[in-house]
């Protein structure tokens, strides 16, 4: 199944790149590659689920391909390379519009749902199914260093994941030649059914879970803010990493399944690029 999305949505947005090429209006840079990419590796560090208080380290893969107009990243992979204030997101994306201010797209991505075995919060709950999300984004440059942003990103498989948006604003406060700092600061909410996979508890899972049960409905979801740096070593080589902080709100803030609402995530890592 998972090499079947993978192939569905690698197909969906070759199709949708070759419409843009009618509507695009701004070109590639003629002195651009006309394939980039980069591999890396990163070190995180985060709450083990949306709310816990037990964190978790984990090590992982980094990368982000560029083929005309099609992208295929990793979450963090696309700002790596370039192209991150478009506002594409992990997944494979095409640009519908794309004029120096306004950047607007379409984008798929694998959600992995969740394994409720995994973090210790959410054992005994029913697990939220693997699924493909399409995901509408938008994104408009106030200044070459502000930018805005919007999306909305919904589970095309009905496999309980819903409909979730976003709003989000990032500056660009340093840059020299060989190094950048970024801010952001963003909001999210989500469906009732998103809401009621993720931080709900069914009534039939709440002996087995030893929570009471829980039926969220649509809301906010959290608010989040984080700094990010880039420092290139060499031509082709440079470190990054980042952190940020994030507190959860409305009906998610007020799930049985949260410990402590408010939680902090850190990264670094090193990374190469054509």
């Amino acid at each position: 199944m998972r090499v079947a999305l993978i192939v569905f949505v690698a197909t969906f947005t070759s199709v949708l790149a070759a419409r843009a090429e009618s509507t695009t209006t701004r070109e590639d840079s003629p002195e651009s590659p006309p394939a980039r990419y980069l591999l890396g590796l990163s070190i995180a560090s985060g709450p083990e689920y949306e709310g816990a208080r037990t964190r978790e380290t984990k090590l992982r893969p980094v990368w982000a391909a560029k083929l005309g107009r099609v992208r295929i990243t990793t979450g963090g992979g696309s700002a790596l390379l370039g192209f991150g204030r478009e506002g594409a997101g992990a997944g494979a994306s095409a640009q519908l519009i794309d004029t120096d201010r306004l950047r607007l797209g379409i984008s798929a991505r694998i959600d992995g749902g969740r394994e409720s075995n995994d973090a210790s919060t959410t054992r005994g709950l029913p697990d939220v199914r693997r699924t493909l999300r399409a995901r509408l984004y938008a994104n408009y440059s106030l200044t070459k260093d502000w930018n805005v942003g919007a999306s909305a990103s919904q589970d095309v498989l009905g496999r309980r994941g819903g409909l979730t948006f976003s709003l989000d604003t990032g500056w660009r406060f340093y840059r020299s030649a060989t190094t950048e700092w970024t801010s952001g600061i963003g909001v999210s909410a989500a469906s009732g059914l998103n809401m009621r996979s993720y931080f709900g508890v069914p009534a039939s899972a709440s002996a087995a879970s030893g929570k009471p049960a829980y039926e969220p409905g649509a809301g906010l979801r959290d608010v989040n803010v984080g700094i990010n740096f880039k420092h290139a070593l060499s031509k082709h080589w440079f470190v990054f990493g980042g952190a940020g902080a994030s507190r959860l709100l409305g009906p998610a803030a007020d799930s049985p399944l949260v410990e402590k609402p408010g939680g902090s995530s850190a990264s670094i890592g090193v990374a190469w690029r054509n």
